[in-house]
């Protein structure tokens, strides 16, 4: 079911309106309910794999909380790893299967065909479920917090079901802590939900969602499919051009499926971490991963990068985590060689940023400078967006071949543009035009701390009326709904 379809626009107002009248304890069996049923209106079977990594995670928290009592400490830690390890084990298993089995066979066949070998028959075809690296992901962190004592054991499991699958950010995030959502969920019992301004500011944060995913990611999604679909008939310019708008797809897309998860959140109650906070106001690409799928970045922060011992170590070990992390969060996005390329693209940013502070930093003692030199913030801004947007064409791309291809036709005609062959229609840029004017002016607010929504509400009742429907209207006028008003689907269910 997605959010930009007819039958999430039946299924939310249905949901929210018999959870704002159940009694208390009814709340947690009607959300894990409707949580379930909208995983399942993709395909029923998907319910068995949630159910198993749910039960999993939940039988590993109880077993690290009891194996945390034993008196032998070193029996205690052992049997504390062990049950990490096979929660691991089997939550991974099942993601390698569903997302990398497919890959790891092509590898090793193209491996074997290399040495003239018979290559492996495909057994049967694996479909990729919707949102499994996500609520893997937030299952396997909840097992880790309690491993370290972050967090206790949840006794329930319908509370902990609920952690797992609560249905606004189930398929593509954020990938929510234990500490803060599992929290959210144990107390929903006591909540007040009859607020009206927590409610108003939960559907603007919607609609605000909408207006980045139909306006913006969608509309730019035709110019960029048409290319990079078959760039052989593009130039050099129309290639630069669409990857370019795809920087902004993805944010719209991404961060437009965050804003909408949020607020439906805070409309039945519960706070969302934000995931996105201006991106690409960044000065660098250090910079740019503390803004960019912050729930993601935070989770191989502290899941992976801390563990491999982080800056802790030598300063070319810390440079191997570093790549380390990157190449798997390339891997995690996609299972082929273009996104760990990618992966590892960013990986050799941060490498290079950090030599070049080093170097910078010697350079001034050297010169007796007291401040290392530092460009303009916009032009700082300017370079780390075309960095990022540079390695966008690996993440795109949908091979290595095609990488290969599209920078060769950027270097032998650079300066070859023609917009109107890219898919659009005069009206359909300048509505793109106006609508990106539109997410760089609300970005700027939010930067400089001003909430839209706080903006909107302190209007007086006509003003508020007037923008509401307004929002409304744009939104139902020139929203791009797919080819015959099909319903496009997020660009990071894939993951």
């Amino acid at each position: 079911m997605l959010f930009n379809s007819l039958h999430f626009l039946v299924f939310f107002p249905a949901v929210v309106l018999v959870y704002l009248l159940v009694p208390a304890k009814a709340r947690l069996g009607w959300l894990l309910a409707a949580s379930y049923y909208f995983y399942m209106s993709w395909n029923p079977g998907y319910a068995l794999l949630i159910a198993i990594s749910t039960v999993t995670t939940f039988l590993s928290g109880m077993l690290l909380e009891r194996a945390g009592r034993l008196p032998d400490e070193r029996l205690c830690v052992r049997r504390k790893k062990w049950c990490v390890a096979l929660s691991f084990l089997i939550n991974i298993g099942i993601l390698f299967f569903f997302k990398y089995f497919d890959f790891a066979l092509e590898n090793v066949n193209r491996f074997l065909g290399a040495f003239h070998m018979t290559v492996l028959d495909k057994p049967f075809d694996v479909l990729l479920p919707v949102g499994i690296s996500f609520y893997t992901f937030q299952a396997l962190g909840y097992t880790v917090d309690v491993y370290r004592g972050s967090v206790p054991a949840e006794k329930n499991l319908l509370r902990y079901a609920l952690f797992v699958s609560f249905f606004p950010q189930l398929v593509a995030g954020p990938i929510e802590r234990s500490g803060n959502f599992l929290t959210q969920v144990q107390k929903m019992e006591r909540w007040r939900l009859w607020d009206m301004g927590r409610i108003r500011d939960g559907l603007l944060l919607m609609l605000w969602g909408f207006f980045q995913k139909l306006l913006i990611a969608d509309r730019a999604a035709i110019a960029v499919n048409a290319v990079y679909g078959q760039y052989q008939a593009f130039g050099g310019g129309e290639i630069l051009l669409a990857t370019f708008l795809f920087a902004f797809q993805l944010y719209c897309d991404f961060d437009g499926y965050s804003n909408i998860a949020r607020g439906a959140a805070r409309v039945c109650g519960f706070e969302l971490m934000h995931n996105f906070r201006q991106p690409y106001f960044s000065r660098s690409v250090g910079e740019f991963w503390r803004r960019w799928h912050i729930s993601l970045s935070n989770w191989f922060r502290d899941y992976l990068y801390i563990p491999l011992g982080g800056n802790r170590v030598a300063p070319w070990r810390n440079q191997l985590n570093l790549m380390i992390v990157f190449l798997v969060s390339g891997a995690w996005h996609g299972a082929s060689w273009h996104f760990i390329l990618w992966g590892g693209i960013h990986g050799a940013y941060q490498i290079i940023g950090k030599w070049k502070n080093v170097l910078l930093g010697r350079l001034c003692q050297l010169a007796g400078w007291k401040r290392k030199p530092k460009l303009p913030a916009f032009f700082q801004i300017l370079v780390t967006f075309l960095l990022v947007d540079a390695a966008l064409m690996a993440f795109r791309a949908n091979s290595l071949g095609d990488i290969k291809g599209m920078l060769g036709i950027i270097f032998q005609s650079p300066g070859f543009l023609d917009p109107a062959g890219m898919g659009m229609i005069p009206i359909e840029w300048a509505l793109l035009g106006i609508s990106l004017l539109v997410l760089l002016a609300v970005d700027i607010l939010c930067a400089k701390g001003v909430s839209l929504c706080r903006l909107v509400a302190g209007r007086n009742a006509l003003v508020r009326i007037f923008l509401y429907a307004l929002g409304i209207g744009v939104i139902l006028v020139f929203g791009v709904y797919g080819a015959a008003y099909d319903t496009s689907q997020f660009f990071y269910f894939q993951f």
